[in-house]
């Protein structure tokens, strides 16, 4: 039997909406704790950091393009510190690590030199001093948060103008492979499907969410990472060790032996290759500034003195002044 969406009620700024509207809530903020404090404490922990790393590897490096130190900085749903391990103090001299996990903050390693703290918190409920951070960054964590503008609103409060938000988070086709199996293979032998793999942002989505929130001068951009397994059942063991197992309130609590046989021989049959099958993970980019006077601003709708219709004009060589 398959069980339904809770929703909850939130007051939504009472001085100014003495009203309340529904919040729905998708995933189970405790049970995602729960898996990676469980994630956390195995003694192979490390051997399911392949993504998370090599994302959090990528973001540090967005970090070093900017040009600037920033004296302080949010790593919010730090994990084990996949970012903050990679980050140096030539560009930020104070980083604080956020998770709702404490075994996972216990890990954060640093890197030398670098002055960081860690504080427990729920990235649902970011709390810091308004205008108090020069930048927050969020590498894979993002995907759980139920009220994601809420989040960016008070991620853009909590930044100086001019403040700088960063992050990645995985997209709407991650895992596609392993959602597809699983469905056809409940249509096969039960006559319906659950949802079995939680919900992800479409990249549509993240620009419009960030618009709203007062971010500006926004780039978002996307990338594929496709890893090869030899079958299902290694895939899902990996998604345990990562503590990316679903966390959706209305997740299916059981899956028989035969559905799950079922879904790794369609998985095989559609995705396979030689050696194994192949699992897509699409990891959306994105930047956002918090406005700020000293911006570049765009132009006065109407002031451009040329049209792009006469681009190749302007661009040929014979219209070209020498100075």
């Amino acid at each position: 039997m398959q069980t339904f969406l809770k929703p909850t009620l939130k007051l939504i700024s009472p001085q100014t909406r003495n009203f309340c509207i529904p919040v729905v809530n998708i995933f189970d903020r405790q049970v995602k704790r729960l898996q990676r404090e469980r994630a956390a404490k195995r003694d192979d922990v490390a051997l399911y950091d392949y993504i998370k790393e090599e994302i959090g590897f990528r973001i540090s490096d967005r970090i070093f393009d900017i040009k600037r130190q920033f004296k302080n900085a949010v790593d919010l749903g730090a994990g084990r510190g996949y970012v903050t391990n990679n980050v140096l103090n030539e560009t930020v001299e104070k980083l604080t690590a956020v998770d709702m996990s404490p075994t996972m903050l216990s890990q954060i390693k640093g890197t030398p030199g670098l002055v960081f703290d860690v504080r427990e918190m729920d990235e649902e409920k970011f709390d810091f001093e308004a205008q108090s951070l020069d930048l927050v960054i969020s590498s894979l964590s993002m995907h759980w948060v139920n009220d994601l503008p809420a989040c960016f609103k008070a991620i853009n409060k909590a930044l100086v103008p001019d403040g700088v938000f960063i992050g990645a988070m995985f997209g709407g086709e991650t895992l596609y492979e392993l959602r597809s199996s699983l469905q056809l293979a409940e249509l096969e032998r039960k006559g319906g499907l659950a949802p079995h793999i939680s919900p992800f942002t479409q990249i549509r989505d993240v620009g419009m969410l960030l618009n709203r929130s007062n971010f500006t001068m926004l780039t978002i951009d996307t990338d594929e990472i496709v890893v090869g397994f030899p079958s299902m059942f290694e895939l899902l063991w990996d998604l345990q060790g990562m503590a990316e197992n679903n966390a959706a309130f209305n997740r299916p609590l059981h899956l028989s032996r035969e559905t799950l046989l079922s879904a790794a021989a369609i998985y095989k049959n559609m995705y396979g290759k030689d050696d194994g099958v192949t699992a897509t993970f699409q990891i959306i980019y994105f930047v956002g500034w918090k406005p700020c006077p000293t911006q570049p601003q765009p132009l006065e709708r109407g002031s451009a003195t040329a049209s792009l219709k006469d681009l190749g004009k302007l661009m040929d060589p014979k219209n070209v002044k020498n100075e």
